[in-house]
C-alpha cells in the first residue's frame, strides 16, 4: 500500500484552542502527522510519495467558493483589522437572526462560517488544509487508477466540514472532496466508512440527499460528544439518499467486543450496497487513552478492524481523520493499515 504525505501540514500550527472552559494548548499538532508517517515507514508498509496538486476545482465541487475565499483570506484579514495570534470567532450568526448576505467584517465572517468554538484559525491553515484535499485527492487517483488500496495521511482532518463551515479541526472535507473526485472519474457508487470517535457531521451533511454515496458513521452518542448535534439512528438520509445514510451512535466506556458489532452491521450494509469503491474515514480517537473521547478501544483491536474492513475486498482508500493520544496515535493507526494488509 502507498502512503501520501506533504510536509506542508505543519504549516496548520495551532497555538491553543478553547476546551473545559480554558485556553490550552491545541489537541490537533503537527506531530500527530509525523507520528503516522515515522509508524508507516517503520513497518515498510509501503512506499511514500507526495501529493499531486489538483488546484481548487475539485474542492468546488463540494465547498461554496465564498466559504473557500473566506479561508483563503482569514488569518492576512484577522491580521489587517489589528489583531494578533490566530483568529478566533467571538460571535456566531443565529438562523432566527442573521441576514442572507456574507458579513464584510473579519469578526462576522469568523462567527458566520465557524461551527465550533474549538477551532482556531493560524497563518498556514489555508495552505495546510488545501494540501490535505490534494493528499486525499491523490489517494483518490491512485485508486482510480487499479491501485487496491492507499493510505492518504491527510492533517487537518476533514470530516467535520460541510459545504460552507469549518470546526472541530476541520476546514476543507477530505473524504467527501475524496469521493466526489472518483464519482467524477468513472465510480457509479462509492461507501464511506467513519470509524473516527467523533460523528462525521460535515460528510453526513454532504451526502444527505444522494443515493450514490452511502455514509455509515461510528462515534460517541451524539447526547454526550461532540458534535452533539447530528449522528442519531433517525438520520438516515432524505430525498433520494433516503436509507443510504446510517449512523451508529455508542455510549461512553465501549469496549471493542461492542463497537465490532456495530462495524460488522456497516460493513454488511455497504456489502449488499456493492459500491465499486470504499472510503475509510480512519480516527484512532476509539482508542482507550485518547485525552478528548471515551470508547476503550485497545491498540490490537485496531489492527483486528482493519482485517475485518479488508473482508469487504473492495478497493479502499483510507484518509485520516482524528486521534489525539500522540504517543500512540501511530501505532493505531498502522495497526489498521497493517490489519487491512495482511
Amino acid at each position: 500500500m502507498k502512503g501520501i504525505f506533504s510536509p506542508k501540514h505543519k504549516l496548520r500550527n495551532p497555538q491553543s484552542e478553547l476546551f473545559g472552559g480554558e485556553i490550552v494548548e491545541s489537541f490537533e499538532i503537527p506531530q500527530r502527522a509525523e507520528h503516522v508517517l515515522q509508524e508507516f515507514n517503520k513497518r515498510n508498509i509501503g512506499e511514500v510519495i507526495e501529493p499531486i496538486d489538483f488546484g481548487v476545482e475539485p474542492l468546488l465541487k463540494i465547498h461554496d467558493s465564498k466559504y473557500l475565499d473566506f479561508l483563503e483570506s482569514c488569518h492576512r484579514d484577522w491580521e489587517l483589522a489589528g489583531n494578533t495570534g490566530d483568529a478566533s470567532a467571538l460571535s456566531w450568526s443565529s438562523n432566527k437572526m442573521d441576514n442572507s448576505s456574507t458579513p464584510n467584517d473579519i469578526n462576522a465572517k469568523l462567527g458566520y462560517y465557524c461551527l465550533s468554538a474549538d477551532t482556531f484559525i493560524c497563518k498556514g491553515t489555508w495552505e495546510a488544509a488545501k494540501e490535505s484535499a490534494n493528499v486525499a485527492l491523490t489517494g483518490a487517483n491512485l485508486i482510480i487508477n487499479e491501485e487496491y488500496s492507499a493510505f492518504s495521511m491527510c492533517r487537518p482532518p476533514g470530516h467535520h466540514a460541510p459545504r460552507d463551515r469549518f470546526g472541530g479541526y476541520c476546514f476543507i472535507n477530505n473524504a467527501a472532496v475524496a469521493a466526489q473526485y472518483m464519482i467524477d472519474n468513472g465510480s457509479s457508487k462509492i461507501a464511506i466508512l467513519d470509524v473516527d470517535f467523533h460523528h462525521c457531521n460535515g460528510t453526513q451533511s454532504i451526502f444527505y440527499d444522494r443515493s450514490d454515496i452511502m455514509v455509515c458513521s461510528l462515534h460517541g452518542n451524539p447526547d454526550e460528544a461532540f458534535p452533539y448535534f447530528s449522528g442519531f439512528k433517525n438520520e438516515t438520509g432524505e430525498g433520494p439518499g433516503k436509507g443510504y445514510n446510517f449512523n451508529y451512535p455508542m455510549p461512553p466506556n465501549t469496549d471493542y467486543f461492542e463497537w465490532q458489532k456495530a462495524l460488522l452491521s456497516a460493513l454488511e450494509l455497504i456489502n449488499k450496497f456493492a459500491p465499486n469503491k470504499l472510503i475509510v474515514s480512519l480516527g484512532s480517537d476509539t482508542f482507550k487513552n485518547d485525552p478528548i473521547s471515551f470508547f476503550k478501544l485497545e491498540s490490537e483491536d485496531f489492527f483486528d478492524y482493519g482485517s475485518k474492513i479488508s473482508n469487504l475486498k473492495i478497493p479502499t482508500l483510507f484518509v485520516m481523520e482524528g486521534g489525539y493520544a500522540i504517543d500512540d496515535i501511530g501505532i493505531n493507526m498502522i495497526n489498521v493499515i497493517e490489519g487491512f494488509e495482511t
